[in-house]
């Protein structure tokens, strides 16, 4: 019961954290076209623009979003978390304050470099639900969690569609200091067992006498990961390589959905603040139900590996009708597979989590985020150049979805990989297991 009170605490920070995260999002395609490119619909400099602040974040991601999952197994979750949390104020509060080119160009500066932290704050999520909850309850944990943060998804983008743009961001700073402040008050620390460090990490380390040895060596609560470090992490399990894998796939696709998307409905169907609110909307409820509601339920019968072949499948769906989209009415229709689509990253959370033990959590988790940062430093690289290119009028051939497809591709390859994998129970903690490791 204590358990699920302090899940309870962090569910609400989570929600107020991620609805000021996401109630700017429809408003930053008008406020950075109308800043730098005025009177007009189509803008490559803002595509680059946006597509250089998640390439640079990424880079940074990648570093230091390992490192504060690792320090979060030595000093506690709430330390960490506290550092992403106080920092993604700072963004919301110049488009607070003005919204002119220059306070655009602060923005984006301030933001590149406040991303680069702030998006280790859901590893170090998942790593606090994690030491909260049972393996056989993480799917359940999990699916909650995610359900909660799209629930704010959906809280901040009906907010979006009724507040104007500069109620928007002060809304946005709001939230963003509510969820801070109730952070430091109400979310209590996990304390992890003192033999946490000689739990196994797989079955499958069994066969792997060089893996054992070298996981034997890693002292994960002590020292700053090093790439040595995540590589025998990754060769402990084919499962966790497989899902590391799938994680990179579904990122870079999903770097590619925010890059070029609403740039390209806005160039296609003339859309603006109120229609983007509308399919996030669409796409939002949609992934609050499913995580809260479907995976919960269907989570643990059918296994975490179906269900992220069915998210990413529908991904794929997802960005095939956007890109041939002959009407107006077909986004929104395609918007409806958020039901499935949003299932991918919990589902990989899930799987990842059960192949470490407790004292892993936080470095596992933060290993598979910064192979996401990977993918969101390369996926700007490669969608903005295409999308800026097949909305301009220098396009090779006219099919302005082009990139948008490209997108789906990358969930489809995502997809293929995640049919291998099998997930295999953690081995037993108790005296038997500790000898695999002896």
């Amino acid at each position: 019961m204590e358990n699920w009170r302090r899940l309870s605490h962090l569910f609400v920070t989570m929600f107020l954290s991620n609805f000021a995260d996401l109630i700017g999002s429809p408003a930053i395609p008008d406020v950075s076209i109308a800043a730098l490119c005025p009177g007009k619909d189509e803008c490559s400099l803002a595509i680059y623009l946006t597509g250089f602040q998640q390439a640079v974040s990424g880079l940074g991601s990648v570093i230091v979003t390992p490192l504060l999952g690792n320090f979060s197994d030595a000093y506690g979750r709430k330390a960490l978390l506290a550092i992403p949390l106080f920092l993604a104020i700072i963004p919301n509060v110049v488009l607070a304050w003005k919204r002119e080119k220059s306070f655009l160009y602060a923005y984006y500066v301030i933001k590149t470099i406040t991303a680069m932290f702030t998006q280790s704050g859901v590893c170090l999520a998942i790593a606090y639900a994690a030491d909260n909850v049972s393996a056989g309850n993480r799917v359940s944990a999990f699916g909650l969690l995610s359900g909660v943060m799209f629930s704010a998804y959906v809280g901040g983008t009906l907010a979006a569609r009724l507040l104007s743009t500069i109620q928007i961001f002060q809304v946005a700073a709001a939230a963003a200091i509510a969820a801070a402040i109730y952070m430091t008050i109400f979310l209590k620390d996990t304390k992890l067992p003192s033999d946490a460090l000689e739990q196994p990490i797989l079955k499958e380390i069994e066969s792997n006498e060089d893996s054992v040895e070298a996981l034997e060596k890693m002292d994960f609560s002590k020292k700053i990961p090093s790439p040595k470090d995540i590589y025998f992490l990754l060769k402990s399990s084919f499962a966790f390589s497989l899902a590391a894998f799938v994680a990179f796939f579904n990122s870079l696709a999903e770097g590619g959905l925010q890059t070029c998307l609403l740039y390209f409905l806005k160039a296609r169907f003339h859309f603006g603040k109120d229609q983007f609110a509308d399919l996030l909307l669409i796409a939002y409820i949609g992934a609050a139900l499913s995580n809260m509601i479907f995976m919960p339920l269907f989570g643990p019968a059918i296994g975490e590996e179906t269900l992220l072949s069915i998210a990413l499948f529908a991904g794929f769906l997802n960005m095939f009708f956007d890109s041939i989209a002959w009407a107006t009415w077909v986004p929104y229709a395609a918007a409806a597979m958020g039901l499935f689509l949003f299932l991918s990253s919990p589902n990989i959370r899930s799987i990842v989590s059960k192949q470490v033990g407790p004292n892993q959590q936080g470095l596992a988790q933060g290993c598979i985020l910064g192979i996401t940062s990977l993918a969101n430093l390369i996926s700007p690289l490669i969608y903005s150049p295409l999308s800026a290119l097949f909305l301009s009028e220098k396009a090779p051939f006219d099919f302005q979805g082009f990139s948008i497809l490209c997108v789906g591709l990358a969930w489809l390859v995502g997809f293929f990989l995640s049919i291998l994998i099998k997930v295999y129970p953690l081995l037993s903690r108790n005296r038997d297991s500790s000898r695999v490791l002896a």
